[in-house]
């Protein structure tokens, strides 16, 4: 296998790890706990959809329910400005229609649900989960350095262990 294959193989595969094993990016400040199990579940399907997307030659951005989660917890944290209040709503009127469209008697209330956003709201928005894939990746590359030298630590320790002790001979008469 040529060196470059290797390394799209080994992309490929850290993706899909990391679709399923990468934090969820939650804007700092305790709220990260409370987010409801089928918005992880969401994040982590979205995930994997943004995966054959770019196996088809898309790119991968952070997905509409990472976005979501993360602007569930800055809402939390402080007001949003209207630009941002109307990309949250969007962004969670599209994730709970998607997700939660299959319990019966759920819908988005009709006062709050926005449609579509202007051009620099989409703007922005693109920026935010082209910002939290980043974030995941840098994330996941760190953890993996950070693997590989505790590994590398850990052989470095086993093999002072294994190599003979050296004594001095100085004194030893025959």
């Amino acid at each position: 296998m040529k060196a470059r294959d290797k390394r799209e193989v080994d992309k490929g595969i850290s993706e899909i790890v990391g679709a399923i094993c990468d934090p969820i990016m939650v804007m700092p400040g305790g709220w990260g706990d409370t987010l409801p199990d089928w918005l992880k579940n969401a994040i982590t399907l979205e995930r994997l959809i943004e995966n054959m997307k770019a196996l088809h030659g898309g790119e991968i951005t952070g997905t509409d329910a990472e976005a979501c989660a993360y602007l569930y917890t800055a809402c939390l944290e402080a007001p949003p400005s209207h630009d941002w209040a109307q990309i949250y709503l969007y962004v969670a009127g599209k994730v709970l229609t998607g997700e939660r469209a299959k319990e019966p008697g759920f819908a988005m209330p009709e006062d709050i649900r926005v449609e579509s956003l202007t051009r620099n709201q989409q703007d922005d928005l693109n920026h935010l989960k082209r910002w939290i894939y980043e974030r995941r990746v840098k994330n996941r590359e760190e953890r993996g350095r950070g693997e590989r030298r505790e590994k590398k630590a850990e052989e470095a320790a086993r093999d002072k262990l294994l190599q003979p002790t050296m004594f001095p001979l100085d004194g030893l008469e025959e």
